[in-house]
């Protein structure tokens, strides 16, 4: 940890609150942004380079991703966690440590060893399935390969199957930890899991829908999986970890290490953490804006850019066309949040 991330952690909320309206305007975000375009050692969600804008406020650095294909209305929600990094800074630390599971994107079964050597010490592999283009042998073929090396297995279908597909795929695939998102809707999930044995994860059905509590109020899920910048924040996250009484698994959203940064915060400020995070995605990043977030032993601490952190290299810049887009968006998300009255306060913890 260097010097400037030293002093991002010792900063209180109170230091780190902007003064005067709870938005800070966007030229001053746009001031210190700088638009990354970082190389994968593997394809991820149908893509080999990760764009994400960061930028500095008084309590460190934040982070603005939001995939490219998602609009303004849902964007904002990235930009709010961004900003709440950069201007207020960590919620205070339940625990030193975090444990990671491993992540295994939709490879051949021969290459899920080397990509779990990267997780030294993991005890979980969470496996992608129900890739476009791919069988349910190949997604059996990975997750066997991922038992060969790791005890505990859980699978992500982001949605893909449908009720049928997902309850034959499950027996198919056997005894996992969980199965996330195995179908699109609410609805859908709750008919799986009363069909299954297998537990059921709902991550889409929680950060994509405009109310979250309906996986509760339709049993539709045993695991809440929450992710920072798609609910608007570490704090959101936290609230609604409480609100919503489900064991949670705290994941990236192919994150930078400032955006993982405030993933691994959030995490380690729950209550209660009984499950292995989705934190460990930095491993696929062949270049990332600082050092990644590596799991040792299984686990990482938790660790905050502050404003002094030098980050970036040449190699993880973008171009001046990709630049140019990103400050158009952030301009536009900026505008969705001054709509909604700047909510959250960005002056309040």
């Amino acid at each position: 940890m260097n010097d400037g991330e030293m002093k991002g952690a010792d900063m209180t909320e109170t230091d780190a609150a902007p003064s005067g309206s709870s938005l800070p305007p966007v030229e001053e975000i746009l001031e210190t942004a700088r638009v990354v375009a970082l190389p994968m050692r593997t394809r991820f969600r149908g893509i080999t380079r990760r764009e994400a804008l960061i930028f500095r406020g008084p309590a460190g650095w934040g982070e603005f991703g939001p995939f490219v294909e998602y609009d303004d209305e849902e964007s904002a929600a990235w930009l709010a966690a961004g900003i709440e990094a950069a201007y207020l800074g960590p919620p205070a630390a339940q625990r030193d440590s975090v444990p990671l599971n491993a992540t295994v994107p939709a490879v051949a079964a021969d290459q899920v060893a080397d990509i779990l050597a990267r997780y030294p010490g993991a005890t979980t592999a969470k496996v992608k399935v129900a890739e476009p283009g791919q069988s349910l042998s190949d997604d059996v073929d990975r997750v066997a390969a991922a038992r060969a090396v790791i005890p505990r297995v859980r699978i992500d279908a982001n949605g893909k199957w449908s009720v049928a597909q997902a309850i034959s795929s499950i027996r198919a695939i056997g005894d996992v930890e969980y199965a996330e998102q195995p179908c699109a809707t609410v609805d859908e999930l709750a008919q799986v899991r009363r069909a299954v044995e297998v537990p059921i994860a709902a991550d889409e059905s929680i950060r994509k829908v405009a109310d979250p509590m309906r996986v509760v109020a339709a049993d539709a899920a045993d695991v809440a999986v929450l992710k920072v910048a798609p609910l608007g924040g570490m704090r959101a996250v936290l609230r609604l970890a409480d609100e919503i009484g489900l064991p949670v698994v705290v994941s990236s959203a192919l994150d930078t290490a400032v955006g993982m940064a405030a993933g691994v915060a959030a995490a380690a400020a729950l209550d209660r953490l009984d499950l292995a995070c989705g934190l460990g995605t930095g491993s696929l990043f062949a270049v990332d804006v600082a050092d990644p977030f590596l799991p040792e032993h299984g686990v990482v601490a938790p660790r905050w850019f502050g404003p002094d952190a030098a980050l970036v290299s040449d190699d993880a810049a973008a171009d001046p066309e990709r630049t140019a887009w990103w400050h158009d968006r952030v301009r536009r998300c900026h505008d969705v949040l001054r709509r909604r009255g700047a909510e959250p306060d960005f002056t309040k913890p």
